[in-house]
């Protein structure tokens, strides 16, 4: 293992008597899904293992990240997406503003990963020519590597696989949270959705023992996380690679056993492969959590054939009517692209139905975009871009209404909340903490004007829905004398992540059950 004082010393600096000496620091900016979450920080772990340090962590890079806001790094990694079309625009925007950075910081480089990585390869240097490294989904092993090369070339360093090379969770991992962690089950996906284009970048499904997984749930677990999110393209086709029938369901079951695990989520699941057993195993495991992200994408029946999505209305309808009579408070989210090609108003009509009947908590809206490489690119019924628009305004405002009516129906609703870091811009203002409820809706509370000491990120608060919004909930009943805040040890771990300064510290976990570091 390279630690801080070899190859990663900086490559140069603009004064050599105060930098010299100095770790390069790293930066990951992500763009896109949780999945990429997930591979950021895979990707953070192994800069941190090879020696060098996150640069808010350090006085000097954090200075200059309020100058250059690059996060003041020696190394700036993009993890890319590519599912829609703004993809491309978005990264080379990102791209350009560091162009002038890394022209006035000597040694900096620039690296480029993810699913568009994947897509463009070589043609992201061609029109960035400042990028160092260049590296796909199949490889993020070798970050380190191709950083190295890029520096002692002083060329670019494209390295694309064209399938998994090592699996990312035997990857060490520098954790966002300190009391959340995202659980990767399996990568890829089997399915042949004619708007996507992640299965050929993500290949094949493959997918991770069960014993592996629980091992790492319970490192993490071990390290104060109360909350895991399992990860998949398709959670619910898990055990396929082995042949297991059922494993998924016997997945979430096993986490109930984990003591100290507070809280189990996953995503995402798809309609034509949820089945009742996970309905059983959602509603009789303690800690799996009253919430659900169920994609629906449309909701005609011609347009889901078009999509090549293997279920239609009335099956997706019958999966939602089950999971309620099982778990009568369960908060369902969902997934809906807008102006599919061919898609009639009789088909967006179609849409807006099942939106009212299925009562979403909330809903990803999604203009549709073609993505080079798909099926449904290719078509030549395209929807016009103005009437897109219009029905996706439609959509939204349908959306609103029922999210701020199934919001109001909570008022007066005792609810357990995740204090969550950072997850309210207005906190600091009105005097709140956000978090979570048990169905993932967010919240904000009030604290009481007497409180002393404030709920850590990681505690858990009771309080009492005073205000339902359309996008939150309002827990003002603190200043009612109704507020309760349990201390614990996910609590206890993000305030040990925080250095003197106040900096996180988040400790690298290979995903075995027990890691210690010297």
């Amino acid at each position: 293992m390279t630690k801080p004082g070899g190859p990663w010393l900086r490559l140069s600096a603009v004064n050599a008597e105060e930098t010299t000496q100095l770790p390069r620091t790293y930066h990951v900016r992500t763009l896109g899904c949780q999945m990429n979450v997930h591979d950021s920080e895979r990707m953070a772990g192994l800069l941190s293992e090879a020696g060098l340090v996150p640069a808010e962590s350090v006085p000097e890079a954090s200075a200059r990240a309020t100058r250059a806001g690059d996060g003041g790094a020696d190394v700036v990694v993009i993890n890319t997406c590519s599912v829609r079309e703004a993809a491309a625009t978005r990264l080379f925007g990102n791209l350009g503003q560091l162009a002038e950075v890394k022209r006035n910081r000597p040694g900096m480089q620039i690296a480029v990963g993810g699913c568009l990585a994947q897509q463009m390869r070589e043609k992201i240097v061609e029109k960035a020519p400042w990028v160092d490294v260049v590296f796909g989904t199949h490889n993020i092993d070798v970050l380190p590597i191709l950083l190295r090369r890029s520096a002692h070339n002083r060329a670019a360093a494209v390295e694309i696989e064209e399938s998994l090379k090592v699996f990312p969770s035997t990857l060490p991992t520098k954790r966002e949270s300190a009391y959340a962690a995202w659980v990767s089950i399996s990568v890829g996906c089997n399915n042949t959705c004619t708007f996507c284009i992640v299965p050929s970048l993500r290949g094949r499904e493959r997918d991770r023992r069960p014993g592996e997984i629980l091992a790492e749930v319970e490192a993490v677990v071990a390290q104060g996380a109360i909350e895991v999110t399992l990860l998949g393209q398709n959670v619910n086709s898990y055990g396929v690679g082995f042949g297991q029938r059922g494993a998924f369901a016997d997945l979430l079951r096993a986490c109930g056993e984990i003591e100290g695990l507070e809280r189990v989520r996953f995503t995402s699941p798809h309609p034509a492969a949820f089945t009742d057993d996970v309905i059983d195993a959602m509603a009789n495991t303690p800690n799996v959590m009253p919430s659900l992200h169920m994609p629906l994408q449309s909701g005609s029946d011609p347009i889901l054939r078009a999509m090549r999505r293997s279920y239609r209305r009335e099956k997706f309808l019958g999966i939602l009517e089950r999971v309620r009579a099982q778990i009568p408070d369960a908060a369902i989210t969902t997934d809906i692209i807008v102006g599919f090609p061919g898609e009639t108003e009789e088909d967006f009509q179609h849409t807006l139905d099942v939106v009212e009947q299925a009562r979403f908590s909330s809903a990803f809206t999604f203009l549709y975009s073609p993505r080079p490489g798909t099926p449904a690119a290719d078509r030549e019924d395209q929807v016009p871009a103005e009437v897109k628009q219009e029905r996706y305004n439609r959509l939204v405002a349908l959306q609103d209404r029922i999210s701020t009516e199934e919001n109001e129906r909570l008022v007066g609703r005792v609810v357990d909340v995740l204090v969550a870091e950072g997850q309210g811009r207005k906190d600091g203002q009105t005097r709140r903490i956000s978090g979570r409820a048990a169905d993932n809706r967010l919240v904000h509370v009030a604290l009481p004007e007497d409180h002393r000491v404030e709920p850590r990120p990681g505690d858990m608060v009771r309080v009492r829905v005073t205000h339902g919004a359309p996008h939150h909930l309002v827990a003002d009943s603190a200043r009612e004398g109704f507020f309760d805040v349990r201390s614990t040890r996910a609590g206890d771990a993000w305030e040990a992540s925080r250095d003197s300064c106040g900096e996180q510290q988040t400790a690298v976990s290979l995903g075995m059950p027990v890691v210690r570091r010297g």
